[in-house]
């Protein structure tokens, strides 16, 4: 198969981005990971043999009548609360009616004028970077359930030139909705808020957000404005990016085209574009639809749905601790970096992994650096996953122990972490079998000492005349003769006293 070439993505013109501010929200679309669809009974596994998984309701066919998935509602209401939204008491479904080969009903039940949640928001790191604890709120507008589409293919099959194919294993599978506010000033901001979004998904265990397999899919709608006005606009919207480096490339041409357009005389229109990452541009799909394009009416089949109190202050006490809560924990309490909490909480599995091994140890710090640097060269090499860790917390946890204590010292300590990874012993157990451990009397330590200045009697005449620099290669011999397991703090200090 021949490799797709993409182009590297051109700046936004300078005097373009000097003149004009971009205006950007997202709309982010998170497949729910249910086990059935949002109306009907069928499977939602990815992978399955095309139109596999289907029946009536999810078919579209007369007579069939959509049952909500109570485990869906759950895992929406999850997300809204994380996000810090109100949870509507009552809200409605809708048919929104449009018309595609993948959509078999000819509408697609969702929520319009009155949804799940509303008025949240999201923190992101501070977008111009220079204070890592500094944060900006993204507005949420709200978070609505619905069902997703079928899947058309337009490749991939012998006759792909005259036909199109479709497969609704997809349709009827639950999503929610998640719309920001126009917050966004730049692709640098819509890349970390779609980064932050996906860390709160992954840890409600809502979906298992997978881009390829399309669980989290993004349209983003974007315009200019001259920099320090308050209007708005022309909004234009791209739509189905499906990575986030394509979100940003997106979103970089976009604003330039706008903006070269703009400056050139022209006037833009409301439209849905696509991005092209062969060609890295955008280019038009079909003017812009409006609310009342889709003929939004209430879903006669399905009642209001209604959450009480009681159900949505139980849905509250199950969330699990979220990122950034997480990050303020470790640095107020394990005194970490912020960068060392943003790299250790950047997956569920590998925050559950460090909590683990820190909260076993006197010294999270130690443990945070052999996770951010031996463990994860391991795991990077071996290209393998923190749900299945080359070592249990606690072996770390024990390592960083030895180290503290003095009975092993850093150098022994990788040598024992390889020994521990490959054999899958407690550091403890290496220590005791192999029988390497520091030696920290100082009476064993003077032993070897006088035996290297017997050995070295110019070095220790060049120490005496004033050459301290010397000091470092008679450490360096007490180390060789004692095959490394000489404290080399202790070395050098008897050294000193030795040496007068």
């Amino acid at each position: 198969m021949k490799c797709m070439a993409i182009p590297t993505p051109k700046p936004v013109r300078a005097d373009a981005g000097q003149e004009y501010e971009p205006v950007i929200g997202l709309e982010v679309h998170v497949q729910l990971n249910t086990r059935s669809k949002a109306f009907c009974a069928c499977s939602t596994r990815f992978g399955a043999p095309p139109n596999s998984q289907t029946c009536p309701v999810c078919l579209g066919l007369p007579g069939a009548m959509p049952v909500l998935n109570r485990e869906a509602v759950v895992k929406a209401v999850a997300a809204g609360l994380a996000l810090g939204c109100n949870i509507a008491p009552r809200s409605i479904f809708a048919r929104k009616n449009y018309f595609y080969p993948d959509l078999p009903k000819g509408y697609q039940i969702s929520q319009y004028d009155l949804p799940l949640a509303q008025h949240g928001g999201l923190e992101i790191p501070d977008p111009a970077g220079k204070d890592a604890g500094k944060t900006k709120r993204i507005g949420i507008t709200r978070v609505h359930l619905e069902e997703d589409a079928g899947k058309s293919m337009h490749e991939g099959h012998a006759d792909s030139d005259r036909y199109s194919y479709v497969d609704l294993n997809r349709s009827g599978v639950p999503l929610i909705e998640i719309v920001s506010e126009p917050d966004l000033r730049s692709p640098e901001e819509a890349h970390a808020y779609l980064t932050r979004l996906k860390e709160v998904m992954l840890y409600l265990d809502v979906s298992d957000c997978n881009m390829e397999e399309g669980s989290l899919r993004c349209d983003a709608n974007v315009s200019i404005r001259p920099r320090g006005s308050r209007e708005f606009g022309e909004k234009i919207e791209i739509k189905n990016l499906n990575s986030f480096r394509f979100l940003q490339q997106a979103l970089e041409h976009e604003i330039e085209r706008q903006a070269e357009v703009v400056t050139g005389g022209g006037k833009l229109n409301q439209e849905t574009r696509l991005y092209d990452p062969s060609t890295g541009k955008t280019s038009v799909m079909r003017s812009k639809e409006h609310a009342h394009d889709y003929r939004y009416f209430p879903e006669p089949d399905l009642p209001p749905l209604e959450i009480a109190d009681a159900w949505r202050d139980e849905i509250a006490a199950s969330l699990p601790e979220l990122p950034q809560a997480k990050r303020r924990r470790w640095q107020r309490d394990w005194k970490l970096p912020a960068y060392d909490t943003e790299v250790l909480t950047s997956s569920p599995a590998l925050a559950a992994y460090t909590e683990s091994a820190a909260g076993k140890s006197k010294n999270p710090q130690g443990v945070a650096h052999w996770i951010m640097g031996e463990l994860s060269a391991v795991m990077k090499a071996s290209g393998g996953d923190w749900s299945q860790p080359p070592a249990p917390p606690a072996h770390i946890a024990e390592l960083v122990e030895l180290v503290d204590a003095g009975t092993i010292s850093g150098k022994m300590a990788k040598q024992i972490f390889e020994t521990m990874v490959a054999q899958g012993q407690s550091p403890r157990q290496i220590v005791e079998q192999s029988g390497v451990r520091q030696i920290t009397d100082p009476a064993a330590v003077d032993a070897i000492i006088a035996e290297v200045l017997a050995a070295n009697p110019r070095q220790v005449e060049q120490y005496r005349s004033g050459k301290v620099a010397v000091l470092g290669f008679l450490v360096g011999q007490v180390m060789k003769a004692s095959r490394g397991q000489a404290n080399p703090g202790l070395a050098q200090e008897r050294l000193k006293a030795k040496l007068g």
